[in-house]
């Protein structure tokens, strides 16, 4: 329980009390906490209080909200190692979680500015542009955009389902394309309504936004990237050595 006459803020207390529960795994991961009003009830506070709790408690990742449904325990964050270079599906596989994707657009189109001026490539060139949600066992962790030099894996849109398959090994397997080292962009941003939907967010939840140039191993620029991954679900470690 709380204490009215504490000196520490009453909104800090409900934090506490709600992290403890989940600590102690009386609110599991991907359990709904109780309503604010429940908790306004409980604890015999405004909801207002309760609401800066919940709110900070959400920008800490330990919680997310769903629109209508509730506010919910997080799962554990997804770590990914920046070491070397993978695909989702492939880090996925190796953490033991099964990737999956649903695909919002897949299509040859010609490259925006954005993309000619990525890849080098001259205006008007067509590239293949697949936009996907990315989830680990069937939860959305990222909204993804590949945009890809249609000249060099031609038809494969049409031939490929990727929604299950990996976009890196059917380039690797059937267009020959070895892939050698990238080239990334972070930055911490709001969510754009299109991500929100996406990924199932609440407006307050953090997004990763990345861009990621794509190199092969004649250090030909072939692939750009745009994602925005979940900053309640996924964070990168690096390890940086020192060196003179």
């Amino acid at each position: 329980m709380i204490a009215h006459d504490s000196h520490v803020p009453l909104y800090i207390q409900i934090k506490d009390y709600i992290r403890l529960n989940i600590q102690a795994g009386v609110f599991p991961e991907n359990s709904r906490i109780p309503s604010e009003r429940q908790l306004a009830e409980q604890f015999q506070v405004s909801r207002l209080t309760v609401s800066k709790a919940i709110n900070e408690l959400i920008q800490e990742g330990l919680l997310h909200s769903h629109v209508g449904k509730g506010t919910f325990v997080s799962s554990t964050k997804i770590e990914q190692e920046l070491r070397t270079l993978t695909s989702f599906t492939e880090e996925m596989i190796r953490r033991g979680q099964r990737p999956s994707s649903r695909v919002l657009y897949a299509a040859v189109e010609p490259a925006s500015s954005e993309v000619t001026k990525a890849l080098l490539l001259p205006s008007g060139t067509k590239i293949i542009v697949l936009r996907r949600v990315r989830l680990a066992d069937n939860q959305p962790v990222a909204l993804e955009t590949s945009a890809i030099v249609a000249a060099i894996c031609p038809g494969i849109v049409d031939k490929h389902d990727f929604s299950q398959e990996s976009l890196y090994q059917v380039l690797r397997e059937e267009c020959g394309i070895r892939i050698a080292y990238a080239r990334q962009t972070f930055e911490s941003r709001q969510a754009t309504p299109e991500e929100q939907e996406a990924l199932h967010l609440d407006p307050h939840t953090p997004i990763l936004g990345i861009t990621r140039v794509t190199y092969n191993a004649q250090e030909q620029p072939i692939e750009y990237v745009r994602s925005a991954y979940r900053g309640d679900r996924y964070k990168f470690n690096a390890i940086l050595r020192y060196g003179e």
